[in-house]
């Protein structure tokens, strides 16, 4: 086999200049990225290093991310954080079951997939005005009870710290299963049909059939279903810890993102709450990371 150098060479001179035009057509994009994301991230992580009420900035140093390690209302925020992450599992497993039902063709699934669709629709306050009448001592959660013969176990969970961060998780959960069950549905309806002819020829059970058939195929959208639900719960709850509890009892219900807007806004330490954002962001960025590493790994 006799192997030209010439043509060797130009295809090594052509592969040259399509990685200069490429860069060159991405020189805009890459300018408007440094331009609106790089710099603010340059001007958080200077003033999470100083005192700055929003006017005048004090350089204090590296000596504020110490200070905030030694808080103790700092690491109950991050509790908060990490107990809410315990619901991610369950805001995932129960969509991808409603939607195993769902792409089964039951009785109703029309009905069905809008309903469920529907928190989706939802915006995260009225989802929380919601929430904050059904869990409320007088509210729907109560009443159902009562209607059960169960007024006995009357609870007030928003009255306790423990409480009122379980009833965030339990709409939390709630308000994922519309945007989980539609990306398990899109999987669902992209599997290989014949396999599951075959094992039901086999004898095979509807259990075995999700275990062994269902799961397998899923495992990207079941990937991408993980990534949605811990950004959310770390990112995406504001607005709903915002109108149910407001951050509270005490500290009960504060998370990382809603301890910025307390810090910055609410005491006017925008130094704080820069820094509470860049450790926010340091987080977000390991799990991220930590994720793509792990699906690269099971690849």
């Amino acid at each position: 086999m006799v192997i030209n150098i010439t043509q060797i060479k130009n295809k090594s001179s052509l592969y040259r200049q399509r990685q200069k035009v490429g860069l060159l057509f991405s020189l805009p994009a890459l300018v408007l990225v440094a331009a609106f994301l790089g710099l603010p991230i340059y001007q958080a992580m200077y003033y999470s290093m100083t005192k700055w009420d929003g006017i005048v900035a004090e350089w204090l140093g590296p000596s504020t991310y110490l200070n905030e390690f030694k808080n103790p209302i700092f690491w109950r925020v991050i509790e908060n954080n990490a107990l809410l992450l315990m619901a991610v599992p369950i805001a995932i497993l129960l969509p991808m079951g409603i939607a195993y039902m769902l792409n089964d063709k039951v009785v109703g699934w029309k009905f069905f997939r809008t309903v469920y669709f529907l928190p989706t629709a939802i915006s995260w306050v009225v989802i929380g005005m919601v929430s904050l009448r059904f869990f409320a001592q007088e509210g729907l959660l109560n009443d159902l009870l009562k209607s059960f013969g169960l007024g006995f176990i009357r609870t007030d969970l928003l009255s306790s710290e423990r409480g009122a961060l379980v009833a965030v998780g339990v709409t939390f959960i709630w308000s994922m299963v519309g945007t989980n069950s539609i990306i398990f549905l899109t999987g669902m309806a992209t599997l290989d049909i014949s396999l599951y002819e075959a094992a039901r020829m086999d004898g095979a059970s509807s259990f075995r059939i999700f275990r062994s058939i269902t799961l397998p195929q899923l495992k990207r959208f079941i990937q991408f279903s993980f990534i949605i639900t811990v950004i959310s719960a770390f990112t995406a709850l504001f607005s709903l810890i915002f109108v149910m509890t407001g951050g509270g009892p005490g500290f009960g219900t504060t998370t990382l993102e809603f301890f910025v807007y307390q810090s910055a806004f609410s005491r006017g330490n925008f130094g704080t709450g820069a820094m509470l954002g860049v450790i926010l962001f340091v987080i977000m960025a390991f799990l991220g990371s930590a994720q793509l590493l792990l699906v690269r790994n099971k690849d």
